[in-house]
C-alpha cells in the first residue's frame, strides 16, 4: 500500500488537514506500507517557502513521518509531456475567456463544482484561433469528445463501492492556465501514477474531482487507484474548517505549546475512521 498527503503551501495547515494526513500515514503503516509527501506548489501566485517549512513542522509536530518528499514544482516536464499527450489526440482546444467573462455568461449551467464552462472557446473556428494565440489562454478539455472517446468508466471509494464516473457534469475543465502550467486536475492524476499511489485517502470535498481524473487516468493510460473520500472535519457551528474563512490553523495550536501527539491521539480516538457518507454514486448534476 503507498498513500501519500499533498498538502499546497498557500497557507497554514488546520486540523481538517492535520486529520487527512493522520489517516492516510495510518493506513500505509498498519500494513508496512509507504506514506508519502507531496508539496504542491505550482500555484506560483500563492505558494510559500514559510508555508513548505510549516507543513514539515506540523506534521512533525503530530507525530508523523513520510517515506518520501517530492514537489510539483519539479515535475513540470512531466505536466507538458501529458498535456502534450491529450493535445495530439485533439483533445485539448485554447480558452481566452477570463472569469469575469464567464460569469457573465448567466445560462452556463451548474456542475457539482459550481458554474459548467459554456464552451465559447471550443466553438472558434481554426483561424481566430490561430490569431488570438499571443493572447494569454488556458487548456481545456473538450470533455464531450473525451469523454467519447473512453466510453464508460467506474472507480472504487471505500466508503460510497463502485462508482459510475460522470466527468461530463464538470463540463471542459482547464488542464493548464496561463499562470500555472498544469491543474490540480491533471497535476495530482500525473503525479500518483508516477509515485505508484494505490490509495488515495481524502476528504469528501474531492469527491466530485474524481471523476474527472477517472477520465484523465483512462485517457493517460494510467492505473486507478482505491479511493477513501472521508469525512470533513468541521467547527462548533457546523462549518467545514477551510483555508479561506480562516480556520484556526495547527502551527498556531504548534507555537502555543500544545502537545501534538496527544492531539493525534485524541483525533483517532474521537473520531476514528467515521461513520460512512451518503456520497452518490455518480456526480450530481
Amino acid at each position: 500500500m503507498i498513500t501519500r498527503f499533498a498538502p499546497s503551501p498557500t497557507g497554514g495547515l488546520h486540523l481538517g488537514h492535520g486529520w487527512s494526513a493522520i489517516l492516510a500515514h495510518d493506513r500505509a503503516r498498519a500494513v508496512d506500507g509507504r506514506f508519502l509527501l507531496r508539496i504542491e506548489d505550482i500555484d506560483g501566485s500563492r505558494s510559500r517557502p514559510e508555508h513548505v517549512a510549516g507543513i514539515l513542522a506540523d506534521l512533525e509536530w503530530l507525530g508523523l513521518s513520510w517515506d518520501g518528499l517530492s514537489f510539483q514544482s519539479a515535475r513540470l516536464d512531466e505536466y507538458r509531456a501529458a498535456l502534450d499527450r491529450l493535445r495530439a489526440m485533439g483533445l485539448l482546444y485554447p480558452c481566452f475567456c477570463t472569469r469575469a467573462d464567464i460569469a457573465a455568461s448567466v445560462s452556463a449551467p451548474h456542475g457539482p463544482g459550481g458554474a459548467v464552462y459554456p464552451g465559447t472557446c471550443r466553438a472558434l473556428d481554426p483561424a481566430t484561433r490561430a490569431a488570438r494565440m499571443g493572447e494569454p489562454h488556458a487548456w481545456r478539455l473538450d470533455m464531450a469528445a473525451a469523454v467519447a472517446r473512453v466510453g464508460p468508466l467506474d472507480w472504487h471509494d471505500e466508503i460510497a463501492g463502485q462508482v459510475t464516473a460522470d466527468p461530463a457534469s464538470a463540463g471542459d475543465v482547464v488542464l493548464a492556465r496561463k499562470d500555472a502550467p498544469a491543474s490540480y486536475h491533471l497535476a495530482v492524476t500525473v503525479d500518483d501514477a508516477a509515485q505508484g499511489v494505490t490509495h488515495v485517502i481524502r476528504g469528501a470535498d474531492l469527491f466530485a474531482a474524481t471523476h474527472v481524473h477517472r477520465l484523465l487516468q483512462a485517457l493517460l493510460g494510467l492505473p486507478t487507484p482505491i479511493y477513501h473520500h472521508h469525512a470533513l472535519l468541521t467547527d462548533a457551528e457546523g462549518k467545514r474548517l477551510a483555508k479561506r474563512d480562516g480556520a484556526p490553523t495547527l502551527s498556531a495550536r504548534r507555537l502555543a505549546g500544545e502537545d501534538g501527539h496527544a492531539l493525534a491521539a485524541r483525533l483517532r480516538t474521537d473520531i476514528g475512521l467515521g461513520p460512512p457518507l451518503a456520497l452518490p454514486r455518480t456526480a450530481p448534476r
